[in-house]
């Protein structure tokens, strides 16, 4: 594995003296915003798990090299880049490891490097799903077949409200892919707090959610876990109105066609255009806070 996965030496370090790590996805960084707000959010989330005792590992292909923990210059790189780097999920790695291309990792691909590298705990905005109307489009994110059978805990907002979140939840229960609630019992809705959907288990610290963590793996349960933690309930935003809005972008996608891997980020910056600019800023605070408690949870993992 060695020729193609380059583990940065601070992040090597950590991992061969058992310090806490998190893994952070790169998609966000090219996909997820306009540049300078993304090289900005990906430093100030990459100072958030430091702040929280724990090192940061963010995650791509760079020159066809699988990358755990970029240096700042590779952030900039992909930052600036913006979406002519490719997004890159598990069915896109070889294409860009045997081309020698930069790749921004989803959260499939961000798990399956977390995973060849060591580190447990990962950070996200939110993770893909079950898109609506999939039961003509078989439209599903292979983040839940990776969350399925990649030892990766995955700390997010819940998966995009775009999506069909009950379906979601269905299918993860199939997988038999625990949904935990950080102090919650309903699972957030990336910009909100509230789904009207029930969580499995609530956990009210990171300790216990290290404890089920190691439980888990420690019982040979191969697979991931959801830890669902709700946006900060200052930076929510209005319930009916990103409900009213994601409709609209809905409908706008379907119109001019969107489909498959290019739906996700059409329909984010549908909606922050819309929004004027405040899904943005909710985007953004709510992974700082995913970030702040991945930490704490890799903390309370080595301690």
């Amino acid at each position: 594995m060695n020729q193609y996965l380059e583990i940065n030496p601070e992040v090597r370090q950590a991992l061969a003296a058992n310090k806490p790590v998190v893994a952070l996805e790169s998609t966000i960084i090219s996909h997820g915003m306009p540049y300078p707000k993304n090289l900005e959010t990906a430093v100030q989330v990459s100072q958030t798990v430091r702040d929280n005792g724990a090192v940061p590992a963010t995650i791509a292909i760079i020159n066809g090299k699988l990358k755990a923990g970029l240096t700042k210059s590779e952030i900039e790189l992909l930052a600036k880049e913006g979406p002519k780097v490719l997004k890159t999920s598990r069915r896109d790695m070889p294409y860009v490891v045997s081309k020698n291309l930069n790749g921004a990792t989803t959260v499939a691909a961000t798990m399956i490097i977390a995973q060849m590298a060591g580190i447990k705990i990962f950070a996200t905005g939110g993770i893909g799903g079950v898109h609506r109307g999939a039961q003509e489009t078989f439209d599903i994110s292979a983040d839940l077949q990776e969350l399925a059978h990649t030892n990766v805990a995955v700390i997010c907002a819940g998966a995009k409200a775009i999506l069909d979140l009950n379906l979601t939840l269905e299918y993860l229960e199939t997988q038999g892919v625990p949904v935990l609630g950080y102090q919650t019992e309903e699972l957030p809705a990336f910009y909100t707090q509230k789904s009207g959907l029930k969580v499995d288990y609530r956990l009210d610290s990171p300790q216990e959610i290290a404890n089920f963590l190691k439980s888990k793996w420690g019982l040979n349960l191969k697979g991931g876990v959801v830890v669902a933690n709700p946006v900060p309930e200052i930076y929510q935003m209005d319930y009916g109105l990103i409900t009213k809005t994601i409709e609209a972008a809905l409908l706008e996608a379907a119109k001019l066609g969107v489909k498959g891997k290019d739906s996700t980020p059409f329909l984010l910056e549908k909606i922050a255009n819309l929004t004027k600019g405040e899904s943005l800023e909710t985007n953004i605070k709510l992974v700082l806070n995913n970030a702040a408690l991945a930490a704490k949870i890799a903390v309370a993992m080595y301690s």
